[in-house]
């Protein structure tokens, strides 16, 4: 697949995305822009369902929303409050100590660069190209298992891992597409674009699509 053809694609899949239930992180950074939310909703969600990690971040973020509001609360209220996302005593251990890093080190505000970003324990370039996207509308792109799968799928790269996607999309993409790419595959790969099955018959960009490594469809 060539570079045109998975734009042509990526423009397809944003008029069908309506239709989707949109990922959780894309659609808290769509009601708040604050990257410090963003960036501990997307902690909560690693490796958790979308509706889990919904409700976890609602109730964590009825009680402290700020960097210090959540500093001050013990690691275990934090657990309690975002129970029962997965790892979950281990995150809120992770967003106690970004909270403290934040307020310590950046003044309270999140640092916007990717650099910085992966110096925070607990936080891989996934997170932390989607806080920069979605939270400081940088160009960044947010690569997870849905993004590298299709991305393979669909005959545009030939990657092993989604840091190897991430650096092969930069390079053949341009950089005005970048921060639409998880957004629009992640609701894809959910609904459509499955991991194992996919629903090619009901797929708006199957006639583009390469196949590669589906082995059964419907």
């Amino acid at each position: 697949m060539q570079t045109k053809e998975f734009i042509k694609v990526l423009e397809i899949l944003e008029k069908e995305f309506p239709k989707w239930k949109a990922p959780v992180v894309s659609l808290m950074a769509q009601q708040t822009k604050d990257p410090f939310r963003i960036l501990i909703s997307t902690i909560i969600s690693l490796r958790t369902k979308d509706e889990v990690t919904a409700e976890a971040s609602k109730r964590l973020f009825s009680v402290a929303k700020t960097p210090e509001e959540i500093f001050k609360l013990s690691e275990e209220e934090i657990a309690k409050l975002i129970y029962p996302a997965g790892f979950y005593k281990n995150k809120a251990k992770t967003i106690k100590e970004i909270s403290k890093i934040i307020l310590e080190k950046y003044n309270g505000k999140v640092p916007n660069t990717l650099e910085e970003l992966l110096k925070f324990k607990g936080v891989g370039r996934k997170t932390a190209n989607l806080v920069l996207s979605e939270g400081f509308n940088k160009p960044a792109i947010c690569v997870d298992v849905h993004v590298h799968r299709i991305s393979n799928r669909l005959g545009f790269i030939k990657t092993k891992t989604p840091e190897e996607t991430e650096f092969a999309l930069m390079k053949k993409l341009p950089e005005k597409y970048w921060n639409k790419i998880n957004k629009l595959l992640v609701g894809f790969g959910q609904t459509i674009c499955k991991p194992v099955s996919p629903y090619c018959s009901k797929c708006p960009v199957e006639k583009f699509c390469e196949k590669v490594d589906v082995k059964k469809y419907r």
